[in-house]
């Protein structure tokens, strides 16, 4: 295959993470051992937050009260698109049960989890769609207990409009908490006195760390990293909205790759010019973060074929995907790594980001090989079940017997034994050779 790097990122997005893990190893030690005290003293320390953590319904509404109506309506019209399509998926998972061969039968049961806890980060930007995205879709799934948690806003309480999303989309509990303390404190069950049997939302590098750290004891949505864009383009693309979107996403922070495919050297030029401009042209927050991540994780990649784009893409297996070329059909049917695919010039990553409908909460750091984004399925257990009659037993308890003998298993050989001989006493079965050993 072969590529050209018109431009190459000087680093990873692996290259902080040995920081962060530290730090957090640390806090969650910490909070493990003394609980809501820690959790106080990092919301002081990290957060300068010194008031209630668990808000009231009359805190809540003091709070919403003076949110002007049109961005409440905004918040309304994007928690029904991505509660909408969530109720689709939880629709496109089917109980079932099927009669097996040999007297069995077996089904599937589809049940949500009990609690869940959903995280918005409210650090440089106030996170509004991150905390219906959780919420929504946890609510869709029909989660009985949804705890929500966003940090206070640079130095205040939690933003207002942070708020009416949690409340919009359904949450139960919404505590002012940031970072690993909130993260932390979802799983333990501090402050609530419920321990979260899911955590998600979108972080910084700590946040994504702390998921990392308590997967096992919590479920999580995906091992997030900075968030990510990619833009396949041919010579039918407009670069100036290509460029537009790849600075688009840099802007959520210093670490954030922004690549783009393509198979035109003409466009890829032309949006290498372009980008500078266009960040230098954002207000100051964004501008200084975008510059560093085009700086520092920015990549423009030529490649000769469009076969070789997908074999680049699906390497890089970028959280979102944009395609702005032709013959669109043809890039779905062969594009298989990737957290959401945003098809066409029109289809941007933005909406997707907002109030389009499928979640934003998307696998980083090539995780899109091996895994979807936040779904209504995160929430859901597919629980199996099986019953079957005597009859069944002798053939499947036969079976079972000669296979954990042959196993070494002795004592699961004697649990079909035992039927065997109870349902059908005085007949002989080859159950195997007992273990010795």
């Amino acid at each position: 295959m072969t590529i050209e790097y018109l431009k190459k990122a000087d680093k990873t997005p692996e290259t902080e993470t040995g920081t962060a893990r530290a730090v957090v190893d640390e806090m969650l030690t910490d909070i493990r051992a003394r609980g809501e005290a820690a959790v106080r003293e990092y919301a002081s320390k990290l957060d300068k937050w010194t008031g209630e953590i668990v808000m009231s319904d009359a805190q809540i509404n003091q709070a919403t009260r003076d949110i002007p109506v049109s961005i409440k309506k905004d918040i309304e019209f994007a928690v029904r698109q991505v509660y909408d399509f969530a109720v689709r998926q939880r629709e496109s998972i089917e109980e079932f049960s099927v009669a097996l061969p040999g007297g069995v039968t077996a089904g599937q049961r589809v049940l949500p989890v009990n609690v869940v806890g959903c995280y918005a980060p409210a650090g440089r930007y106030a996170h509004i769609a991150s905390a219906y995205m959780g919420v929504a879709t946890a609510k869709a799934a029909g989660v009985k207990n949804i705890i929500a948690c966003s940090s206070p806003f640079r130095g205040g309480a939690m933003h207002p409009y942070v708020l009416y999303a949690f409340r919009t989309a359904g949450a139960d509990t919404i505590m002012t908490l940031g970072g690993v303390q909130a993260i932390a404190s979802m799983a333990f069950g501090l402050f609530t006195g419920t321990a979260a049997d899911v955590v998600v939302g979108p972080g910084n590098k700590f946040v994504a760390e702390a998921k990392r750290s308590l997967f096992g004891q919590v479920g999580i949505d995906v091992f997030a990293g900075p968030s990510e864009v990619a833009v396949i383009a041919d010579e039918t693309a407009d670069p100036e909205i290509v460029a537009s979107d790849l600075v688009g996403q840099a802007e959520h922070g210093h670490e954030s790759p922004a690549w783009l495919f393509t198979t035109s050297r003409v466009l890829a030029q032309k949006v290498a010019e372009r980008i500078p401009q266009l960040i230098e042209q954002l207000p100051g927050i964004a501008r200084e973060a975008a510059t560093a991540a085009w700086r520092d994780y920015g990549e423009i990649i030529i490649c000769d074929t469009r076969e070789e784009v997908v074999e680049v893409s699906d390497r890089y297996a970028s959280e979102h995907l944009e395609v702005q070329a032709r013959d669109l059909d043809w890039w779905l049917e062969r594009l298989t790594c990737y957290g959401s695919l945003f098809l066409g010039e029109e289809s941007t990553v933005a909406f997707g980001d907002k109030c389009s409908g499928p979640n934003h909460v998307l696998p980083t750091k090539g995780a899109a090989r091996y895994s979807g984004g936040l779904s209504v399925h995160k929430f859901m257990k597919t629980l199996t079940w099986q019953r079957m009659s005597k009859d069944a037993v002798r053939q499947i308890g036969q079976v079972t017997a000669r296979i954990s003998r042959l196993e070494g298993m002795e004592a699961h050989a004697r649990t079909a034994d035992d039927r065997l001989a109870k349902y059908f006493p005085g007949e002989t079965f080859d159950a195997g050779e007992a273990v010795t050993v």
